[in-house]
C-alpha cells in the first residue's frame, strides 16, 4: 500500500535537495564486490585490473562489503535525514520501487529501520497523549516486505541480509549511535526493526512453502539459513526446514520442538555416473537452474552445449548478457534460437557491464552487439528521464587549451552517453574561442567516437561560442519543448552573465543546466554562475563516474529530468523523488 504525502519543496529545503542529488550524482552507491580488490584512497580497485601506481598505494582488502564506500554513503543519507526526514523517506520509497540500485536500497533502507521517527506517543504537558510522531520506521519495514511477482524491484534475500550486515558494521554502528539512535553505551549495534521484519519475511515465505522453494531453486539457501539464524527465526511447521535440506539438532537448553524428528530431508546428489543427455532430462524434469547444476557435474562432463542449453530458460537476461564469453566458446550462438534470446537481452540492457564483457569475446559481431547492449542502457535511461516532456538536450564540449591531458576522458563519458539521445533531440558542439557544431552519423557508440574523433584541445575558452554556432547552423528549440544543456569541461572560461547572455540572444529557454566536471589543472565557475543568471537549477558530477557501467543511466535520469515547472530553480529528479509515495506495510 502507498500513501500521497505533500510534494513541493520550499526555498529552504534547497539544502537537502543538492545533497540528495550529491548522494546520486557522486558516487555509485557500489557497495559489495565479489572479488579482492584494492583500498586506494578510498576507492576500490579491482585487483586483478589494477596497474602499478594503484597496487603499489593501495591496500588489499577481502570480497564482501568496502567499508570506506559504505561509510560514505551511509553518512550522505544519514546527513540528508538530519536535514530533511520527510525527503529521505521518500527518497527510500523511490529507491525501492523506481530503480535497480540493490546497494542503496541495503543502505536507504538501513537507515529507516533504525532512524528516530518510530511512531512513538507525544504527551502534553498534563502527561495525556496528544498525538503520535511519524512512523518512518514502518517505510524500512515496508522496504522489506514490498513484493510484485516477478520484480526486480524488491529486496532479494541477500539484500535483506544484507541490511543487518550493514547495521552490524562498527564503523556504522557508531554513526548510528552517534546520530541517537541507539543505546551509547551498549555494545550491540542498533539494529532498529530489523529482527522483527526479517521474521515476518520469513514467515511469509514459510507460510507459502512454493514461493520458499523458488528461492531454493534460485540459489538462495544457505542465504536463507543465515538470514534465519541472525533474525533468531523459529518456524511453525518442519516443512520449513525441509525445503532447505537443513537438519536440526536439540539446543543446550532443550527448548525446540520443532524439526528435531522425522525431517525428510531431500539431498542434493551430484550427477556422478550420469551422461549428458541424463543429466539434461534431470535438468528439464526437474526445471533446474544454473546455480542448482553447476556444482553438481561430473568433472568428466562438465559444462558441455547441451547441458547450458538445456539451462538456457532459467537464465535471465543479465545472466545471458554476463556469459557471452561461455556462450560463444560453446558455439551456442550460432544456434538461431540462442542467438535470438540473447540478442532480446541485449536489447534490454539497464547497464553498461557489456563494454567489460565486450573485451572477453573474441567475435566482431558479437563486440558490437554488447556495445550495442550500452547504448540501450543509456536509451532506456533518457526515455524513462523524459517520458513526461518533450525534452531537447544541447552539449557543449570544452576543447580549449586548458582541456589539455583531459579532452580524452571527455570522449570516453561522451561515447557512453550521447548514443542514447534521440538524434532529432541532441544539439553537440564543441568550443574553445570558436563554435563547432558536431553531428553523430548514426545513434550509437562507434558514429560517436568518429564524431569526437577529431577534438584536440588548443585555444581560449568561450562557452557561449558553442551556442551561437548552434544557432546559425538552425538549430531552434519549440516553445513548448525543455531545453537542457549540459557542459562538459573545467568549467574556466568567460564571466557567467556573459554565457547566460549568449542563450537569451539566441532565443533559447533553458530549463536545466548540467557540468560533466573534467578538470587537467584550474577550476572555473562559468556554467554555475550562467545557471544561476538564468535562474534554472544546476548539477554537476565527474565524467570519472562515467566510467562505472552501472552508474551512467542512473547519473543521465537524474541530470535529464528537467524541473515540471517552468522557472523552478529545483532539479525535476528531486521533484520526482518528492512525487513518489511513501511506502507502509499491507
Amino acid at each position: 500500500m502507498t500513501t500521497r504525502t505533500q510534494t513541493t519543496l520550499t526555498e529552504t529545503q534547497r539544502g537537502p535537495a543538492e545533497r540528495l542529488l550529491d548522494v546520486v550524482l557522486g558516487g555509485s552507491a557500489h557497495l559489495w564486490h565479489h572479488r579482492p580488490g584494492l583500498d586506494v584512497a578510498g576507492t576500490w580497485v579491482a585487483a586483478a585490473h589494477a596497474d602499478a601506481k594503484a597496487q603499489a598505494r593501495g591496500r588489499k582488502v577481502a570480497p564482501g562489503l568496502f567499508v570506506p564506500a559504505a561509510v560514505k554513503l551511509y553518512g550522505q543519507l544519514l546527513e540528508l535525514y538530519r536535514l530533511n526526514p520527510t525527503l529521505m523517506a521518500h527518497f527510500a520509497s523511490y529507491a525501492l520501487t523506481q530503480t535497480d540500485w540493490r546497494d542503496l536500497k541495503v543502505a536507504t533502507c538501513a537507515l529507516m529501520l533504525v532512524q528516530e521517527h518510530a511512531g512513538l506517543p507525544v504527551r502534553d504537558g498534563q502527561g495525556q497523549v496528544a498525538f503520535h510522531d511519524d512512523d518512518f520506521r514502518a517505510i524500512g519495514e515496508a522496504m522489506v516486505l514490498h513484493y510484485v511477482r516477478r520484480s526486480t524491484r524488491m529486496l532479494t534475500p541477500k539484500a535483506v541480509l544484507r541490511v543487518a550486515e550493514l547495521l552490524e558494521t562498527p564503523e556504522i554502528a557508531r554513526l548510528n549511535r552517534a546520530a541517537g539512535f541507539g543505546d551509547p553505551a551498549s555494545r550491540k549495534p542498533p539494529l532498529g526493526r530489523w529482527k522483527r521484519v526479517a521474521q515476518k519475511w520469513l514467515a511469509a515465505r514459510e507460510a507459502n512453502l512454493p514461493m520458499l522453494q523458488g528461492l531454493v531453486k534460485a540459489g538462495y539457501k544457505e542465504t536463507l539459513k543465515k538470514l534465519a539464524r541472525k533474525a533468531g527465526y523459529k518456524p511453525a511447521s518442519q516443512g520449513f526446514f525441509e525445503v532447505l535440506g537443513w537438519k536440526q539438532k536439540q539446543a543446550d537448553a532443550g527448548h525446540r520442538q520443532v524439526g528435531l524428528h522425522g525431517l525428510t530431508l531431500v539431498k542434493r546428489e551430484r550427477f556422478d555416473g550420469l551422461s549428458e543427455a541424463e543429466i539434461c532430462e534431470w535438468i528439464e524434469l526437474e526445471r533446474l537452474s544454473y546455480k542448482e547444476v553447476v556444482g553438481r557435474l561430473p568433472k568428466d562432463v562438465g559444462l558441455t552445449p547441451a547441458i547450458l542449453a538445456a539451462l538456457l530458460p532459467s537464465l535471465s537476461d543479465r545472466d545471458l548478457r554476463l556469459m557471452t564469453p561461455t556462450l560463444e566458446e560453446l558455439g551456442l550462438l550460432q544456434e538461431p534460437d540462442v542467438k535470438a534470446r540473447w540478442e532480446r537481452a541485449v536489447s534490454r540492457a539497464t547497464d553498461q557491464r557489456s563494454l567489460n564483457i565486450a573485451k572477453n569475446v573474441r567475435g566482431e559481431d558479437l563486440r558490437r552487439k554488447l556495445e550495442e547492449a550500452s547504448d540501450n542502457a543509456a536509451r532506456q535511461a533518457v526515455a524513462e528521464a523524459t517520458a513526461e516532456a518533450d525534452v531537447r538536450v544541447m552539449f557543449l564540449i570544452d576543447k580549449s587549451g586548458s582541456m589539455e591531458g583531459a579532452i580524452e576522458q571527455s570522449k570516453e563519458a561522451l561515447s557512453r552517453i550521447l548514443a542514447g539521445f534521440p538524434l532529432d533531440k541532441l544539439h553537440v558542439a564543441a568550443f574553445d574561442t570558436m563554435g563547432t557544431v558536431l553531428q553523430p552519423k548514426a545513434a550509437n557508440r562507434t558514429a560517436v567516437q568518429h564524431m569526437l574523433a577529431g577534438l584536440k584541445a588548443s585555444g581560449g575558452t568561450v562557452h557561449g561560442a558553442a551556442v551561437h554556432a548552434l544557432h546559425r547552423a538552425g538549430v531552434r528549440i519549440p516553445e513548448e519543448a525543455k531545453l537542457v544543456v549540459m557542459v562538459v569541461g573545467d568549467e574556466a572560461g568567460e564571466a557567467g552573465d556573459q554565457f547566460a547572455r549568449a542563450f537569451r540572444g539566441c532565443g533559447y529557454t533553458v530549463a536545466a543546466m548540467a557540468l560533466l566536471v573534467n578538470v587537467a589543472g584550474a577550476r572555473g565557475n562559468t556554467v554555475r554562475t550562467g545557471a544561476s543568471q538564468l535562474g534554472v537549477p544546476f548539477s554537476e558530477v565527474s565524467v570519472g563516474q562515467f566510467a562505472d557501467p552501472y552508474q551512467v543511466p542512473r547519473v543521465l535520469q537524474a541530470l535529464m529530468d528537467a524541473p515540471r515547472v517552468a522557472g523552478a530553480s529545483q532539479s525535476g529528479w528531486v521533484d520526482r523523488v518528492m512525487s513518489t509515495p511513501l511506502l507502509k506495510v499491507a
